[in-house]
């Protein structure tokens, strides 16, 4: 079978199991989640077994270390994907919620409720906790999902999605509500993101070129997930031990995701009591450092920043270091190179962190916390599907009502347009 005859069969089959999950009752949704948890912890050999043949895969072909981080799942990082099923059935059914309405003179009743998109594919790398996170969150908002997972992750894939899809069976859902387009040629991913009429949103999570590529290439809705080049502004009136810890943890704790942050901007006034502390700090967490020349000043460590490195998504150990004169410049400076996915402001100054906020453009905005929090969990979502850096639809960590559309419901009792 070539892809599109492969991906027409998978996305007529969601189209289907869409129309049977648009009716289903939250307790049945719930039953099928925590059943879906109970399938990964209880086949936990099976998926780290498959997820050993994708890294071994991965390593002979060279893949960078922060790839393999996404790629490699543990008991710890298996149990956090059981978890966030468990948080989603826990979380209230938005379908069929009422969100706007009313009587009309004429004694029509208008009401508009929340309903599921019904097909969405998924487009994504190597990243298998995907797989759970999606197929949760689509069944718990009443759509069918299609994966398409990057190659590095097939097996994982493999495995996980048929535990999933045959648990939700097990509890009275169409199984073909979770599907895995499992072959490696790309132009399934093409087949799939064009398959007007049975695919109502395609979802790329991963790299800029990756979702560049689906955007292009689309023929459905497309919301842009993920790219992170993430910002932290240490103002002159930051609280430096507190300004060393957040910028430590923003870039150090798991580099590798898209809210870990890429650029360092540090007011003049704050440097010198700043920035030999935190140069300190990243070079012995081997954290390889760019800067300008003020920044270079501080260390012969610093490497000279170039143009590419202010717009980079290192997505690993490394980080660019600018110092600026003014909280303009430093705004300035994000709207140039940010992404609109996360930034941060460090400072006691009230005045100026609420001028941050309203003035940054990007998804979410914090004044003193981690961009390392921009997470559907962390949030309180229970997982998202990705975290959208455009502004129609849906905007930052996408969770549950992101995945609905509305319907209006009409009723009267015999009236005419005259």
């Amino acid at each position: 079978m070539d892809t599109y005859a492969l991906v027409k069969e998978k996305a007529l089959a969601a189209q289907k199991a869409a129309r049977k999950l648009a009716a289903a009752g939250t307790e049945a949704k719930n039953a099928a989640l925590l059943a879906m948890a109970r399938a990964l912890e209880e086949n936990e050999e099976e998926i780290l077994a498959a997820n050993r043949l994708d890294m071994d895969a991965a390593r002979a072909k060279g893949l960078k270390s922060s790839l393999l981080d996404r790629l490699r799942l543990d008991p710890r990082r298996l149990d956090d994907m059981a978890d966030g099923l468990r948080q989603v059935a826990a979380l209230p059914d938005p379908i069929g919620e009422v969100i706007g309405g009313g009587r009309r003179p004429n004694g029509l009743t208008v009401t508009k409720i929340r309903v599921p998109l019904g097909v969405v594919a998924i487009i994504y790398e190597a990243r298998p906790n995907v797989t759970a996170d999606a197929a949760g969150l689509c069944l718990k908002t009443g759509n069918a999902v299609i994966l398409k997972g990057g190659s590095e992750a097939i097996e994982t894939n493999k495995a996980v999605t048929r535990l999933l899809a045959a648990a939700a069976a097990a509890c009275g859902l169409p199984q073909t509500s979770v599907q895995l387009i499992d072959t490696a040629d790309r132009q399934a991913v093409i087949d799939l993101i064009q398959m007007q009429g049975l695919v109502d949103l395609a979802i790329p999570r991963g790299s800029a070129g990756l979702i560049k590529a689906v955007v292009a290439n689309s023929k459905v809705p497309v919301i842009e997930t993920g790219a992170g080049v993430c910002h932290t502004y240490v103002d002159e009136d930051a609280d430096v031990a507190m300004a060393v810890k957040i910028c430590f943890n923003a870039k150090v704790q798991r580099p590798s995701t898209c809210n870990a942050m890429e650029t360092l901007l540090v007011h003049r006034a704050a440097a010198p009591a700043f920035l030999p502390p935190m140069l300190a700090a990243y070079l012995e967490a081997g954290v390889e450092l760019f800067g300008d020349e003020t920044v270079q000043s501080y260390s012969p460590k610093v490497l000279p920043a170039t143009e590419e490195d202010w717009a980079a998504e290192y997505g690993d150990l490394r980080l660019a270091v600018k110092v600026v004169g003014s909280m303009d410049e430093a705004m300035e400076h994000i709207a140039a190179y940010g992404t609109k996915h996360s930034e941060c402001i460090v400072t006691e100054n009230f005045q100026r962190a609420r001028r941050f906020q309203q003035e940054v453009d990007a998804a979410a905005v914090y004044v003193n916390a981690s961009t390392r929090f921009t997470d559907g969990n962390e949030f309180g979502f229970g997982a998202e599907i990705g975290i959208s850096t455009q502004k129609l639809h849906a905007r930052g960590p996408m969770g549950l009502p992101e995945l609905t559309s509305y319907k209006y419901l009409i009723d009267g009792n015999g009236q005419l347009r005259s």
